[in-house]
């Protein structure tokens, strides 16, 4: 039997609970995992366990301004290692542990967290703080009618060659109506990893957007493409929009058209509606890479050049590019100061800015929890209209 310190346990209530038993046996131990669930949240009180064989075990979650490995402790002798964290509540981030034993080191998700998040580069944990639900409106909704997604391709000038882009069709589409347009960056990636087709066919369902043709572009050489590139805003503005006038019947109108973007595809936005002002009237940009310098150089890497570039120029002078932007940033992320100094920028112009920050990081589960206030907002829908 391995009798344990209380001094070690001085947070959460349910570790107390655990330290509390004098003789603290595996089997002890066993019966505490199977009755809790974990990441154990009490409060602003968070709990992450592992158990398993380990020199060391630490939390890698995607925290800007905490530290990026943050040790565990071990409980007594038994195989089972502790970490207490005190998060905010209504926070949502994603996270990986680092399993060490001897030279040999691990990065895996939590074995006892079935909650995952993808993206292009694989699959984090997710940490729910107290008080953060996953919006319904997220979900597939069994009323709700479902669009299409259908295929095109835009032979291309301006990027040389071929381009296939993604098009969802709104339910009950009637070729004798006409609809907005959003133009969405990155398309592919919002479609896979944050639910996009189900958010637009839950959103028009319930009457808080209208019916719309959604574009989903699909980048080729993603960092160069969305940095202020002229012909990548070429592409967008004067042949992937002449297409899809051709091909669909869309509400001949600029406010009727946006632009959306997540990271550099923010980035991507806001340059194509610089190079085309008035063109599009409602730009979505969601946590963008806006990097600038008021002296001296920058230290995000040579891909960021371009980008320093541009937002340098626009901070110096300003324009209205659009009629209404919705901006919004993680106040986990490290872009959220770039965001932040952006918005009097903008709204200096006379544009209007709807800035919103989330307890959560640069991620696409981030972006999908932003899409009904962001879209209701620049594409109101009759319910909507009714109501405000």
């Amino acid at each position: 039997m391995n009798r344990v310190s209380m001094e070690a346990f001085t947070h959460p209530l349910a570790v107390q609970e655990l330290a509390s038993r004098q003789d603290l046996s595996a089997e002890a131990v066993a019966q505490f995992i199977d009755e809790h669930t974990f990441p154990l949240v009490e409060g602003t009180s968070i709990t992450f366990l592992y158990r398993g064989r380990a020199d060391a075990v630490y939390l890698h979650q995607w925290i800007y301004g905490l530290p990026s490995a943050q040790p565990f402790h071990r409980l007594g002798d038994h195989d089972v290692w502790y970490l207490v964290q005190e998060i905010p509540e209504k926070s949502r981030f994603e996270y990986k542990l680092e399993v060490v034993q001897g030279d040999q080191h691990r990065l895996i998700q939590d074995p006892l967290n079935p909650q995952i998040a993808r993206d292009p580069f694989g699959a984090n944990s997710v940490c729910h703080g107290a008080g953060y639900e996953v919006p319904d409106w997220t979900e597939p909704d069994p009323e709700a009618r479902t669009g299409r997604i259908e295929r095109m391709i835009v032979q291309s000038k301006a990027l040389g060659g071929r381009r296939m882009v993604s098009v969802y069709v709104p339910a009950r589409f009637r070729p004798d109506r006409r609809y907005p347009l959003l133009i969405a960056h990155d398309g592919g990636d919002y479609l896979k990893f944050s639910g996009f087709k189900t958010v637009l066919d839950n959103l028009i369902h319930r009457l808080e957007i209208p019916s719309m043709i959604v574009a989903l572009t699909h980048p080729r050489r993603r960092l160069r493409e969305y940095a202020d590139h002229e012909p990548h805003a070429a592409f967008i503005a004067e042949e992937l929009l002449p297409a899809l006038e051709f091909t669909y019947p869309l509400i001949d109108v600029d406010d009727a058209r946006g632009l959306l973007g997540a990271s550099f595809g923010a980035v991507a936005a806001l340059s194509t509606a610089w190079r085309y002002p008035g063109k599009f009237g409602r730009l979505f940009l969601q946590s963008g890479s806006f990097a600038f310098t008021d002296i001296g150089p920058h230290s995000r890497g040579p891909a960021f050049d371009p980008v320093v570039e541009f937002v340098n120029g626009f901070r110096k002078n300003p324009i209205a590019v659009s009629e209404k932007i919705y901006l919004t940033c993680g106040v986990y992320e490290s872009l959220i100061y770039e965001n932040r100094s952006l918005l009097p920028i903008l709204q200096g112009t006379g544009m209007e800015v709807k800035f919103v920050e989330s307890r959560d990081g640069h991620n696409w589960e981030n972006w999908r929890d932003t899409f009904r206030g962001g879209l209701s907002w620049l594409f109101p829908g009759p319910l909507w209209m009714v109501y405000e």
